[in-house]
């Protein structure tokens, strides 16, 4: 890839100075991009407590857990160019104070309707910080190894808040209430942007154009309608409104990136997609989160449910993804410089692959030290991949452009957790179903008892509770037995998707391909 103007030239060493108190900076934009991450997952733990408190249905439990990726995902091409333009410091302090209020807003939710609201405010504020961070750190670092370490940090924050956000959640819920995963935030985001305001350099396009409008409305309307559409037909016995809202998003992106290529300053160069690195760095990023994404989501709820943990005993078990994540983030700019981005790519994605497919194989009930291996497996198969991946995105732009790789990066990382949840969580949930049908036919529940109990695990186990004795032990161990069976299923189709952007990558990266400076 052609340096971008303004990065040094590996060979001479020519270039802007480092910037002074760069490590700082990083410090303060990883402290924002936990906070961002970890409210990707933190409910995952939390929503037993909060399905006895609000009380919400099946379809609203899934709103609450992934409408903050979905909104997420759906504005950080628009806010990744409004940083461009307008400037990324600014744009990123907007947002954490944006996510401070919203934290607020779900904190002191009495109804699931609040709560998804502040859920959609938080994902407005995300939106604004997480392309950001990655822009701002590819004009701090102007070297291309420093870059790369920052990168590799900057991966295993965003990979760990997502993991550690389980366990905060569960110690937080176990020790004060589901109100406290939101509180948390609160101090944060106050020290972060004290911190920010002062230290953070401001950065934008030196001659930046309009805004393109049309082109911002297309892509955030495709991409939430493409998710809504996806999200309804995936959970079966589709509308015709659900069908259309899925054919509305496809042709809306489509009118997008023609409109996109008609531009002399878009809004986001899809061009970018046809170099084979770039587009295979953005697909393993975007499908390797959707299987994550979604696995995360159900071991959570397995840990409690199948297995009785408490939210913060749930929580400590699924620290070997973290642990994990962390070794693979900081190991993978040390590997790409020796050994090249696709064996990166194809080794992390490989190791999702192994996990998924250890879990789908094993015998059931799943043990938990099966649990563990397969959350070791995601873990470092994540970190060497969306490390290597965020590497490919932000060498593939100049300087100035840097709010559009961030944003390709981020929208494939977040709506690839919110769509994982979403189709495969509808997956899950309809294996569940059909399982819980055929064990629940003999049992003397009638009427809404009968229709909770099968439509969810969290369900099953709120009417467990209330009808109690011989019966209530038999819904019990019946949802047991078809959550489990119901991950195998799962695991199955993630193996699957893994193992495709796999040979995918394999094909679109060339052997020896190194990210060096950035630029296209």
């Amino acid at each position: 890839m052609a340096r971008a103007s303004g990065d040094p030239d590996p060979a001479s060493g020519s270039g802007p100075a480092p910037a002074p108190g760069r490590w700082a900076m990083l410090a303060v934009l990883c402290a924002s991009l936990l906070l961002v991450a970890m409210d990707a997952t933190i409910l995952n733990v939390a929503l037993p407590s909060l399905i006895d408190d609000l009380r919400p249905g099946p379809l609203e439990q899934l709103w609450i857990i992934d409408i903050y990726g979905l909104i997420l995902g759906g504005l950080l091409v628009t806010t990744g160019a409004i940083g461009d333009r307008w400037g990324r410091k600014r744009l990123f302090l907007l947002g954490f104070v944006l996510f401070g209020v919203a934290s607020v807003l779900a904190a002191t939710a009495h109804s699931s309707f609040q709560l998804i609201g502040g859920r959609v405010l938080l994902g407005l504020g995300g939106a604004m910080v997480m392309p950001s961070t990655l822009s701002l750190i590819r004009n701090i670092f102007t070297d291309a190894r420093e870059r790369a370490l920052a990168i590799g940090v900057w991966a295993a924050v965003a990979g760990a808040g997502a993991c550690v956000g389980p366990l905060v959640g569960g110690f937080l819920v176990e020790h004060f209430e589901w109100q406290a995963a939101f509180w948390v935030n609160v101090p944060v985001v106050v020290v972060t942007v004290a911190v920010g305001v002062r230290l953070l350099p401001e950065y934008r396009a030196p001659h930046p154009a309009g805004l393109d409008w049309p082109g911002a409305g297309l892509s955030i309307v495709g991409i939430v309608a493409l998710a809504w559409g996806i999200k309804h037909v995936a959970k079966g016995s589709p509308n015709p409104s659900d069908v259309g809202a899925l054919v509305l998003g496809v042709a809306l992106l489509a009118l997008f990136a023609w409109h996109q290529l008609r531009l002399e300053d878009p809004l986001l160069d899809v061009r970018l997609f046809r170099e084979g690195p770039f587009l295979a760095a953005a697909l393993a990023t975007l499908l390797a989160m959707l299987a994550i994404g979604a696995a995360l989501f159900l071991i959570s709820l397995w840990l409690q449910y199948v297995h009785g943990y408490s939210p913060s005993e749930a929580g400590l078990r699924t620290l070997p993804s973290a642990l994990a994540m962390l070794a693979g983030s900081l190991s993978s700019p040390w590997l790409m410089h020796h050994a090249g981005v696709r064996a990166v790519l194809a080794t992390g994605l490989g190791a999702l692959a192994a996990g998924f497919l250890l879990l789908a194989l094993a015998p059931e009930p799943t043990t938990y030290p099966v649990v563990a291996v397969v959350l070791a497996g995601l873990g470092l198969g994540d970190g060497l991949a969306i490390t290597a991946s965020a590497s490919v995105l932000v060498s593939a732009v100049p300087a100035e452009r840097a709010g559009q790789a961030g944003a390709v990066s981020e929208t494939a990382y977040e709506l690839g957790v919110g769509l994982g949840v979403a189709l495969l969580g509808s997956i899950h949930g309809a294996v569940f179903s059909d399982r819980m049908t055929d064990r629940t036919a003999d049992l003397p529940l009638r009427g809404h008892d009968l229709d909770t109990a099968r439509g969810s695990v969290g369900g099953a186990a709120h009417v467990a509770r209330q009808v109690g004795g011989e019966t209530g032990r038999r819904v019990l161990t019946a949802a047991r037995s078809a959550f489990d069976h119901a991950l195998t299923t799962t695991a199955y189709v993630s193996a699957g998707i893994i193992v495709a952007v796999t040979l995918l990558t394999v094909f679109m990266v060339p052997r020896g391909f190194k990210v060096t400076g950035g630029g296209h």
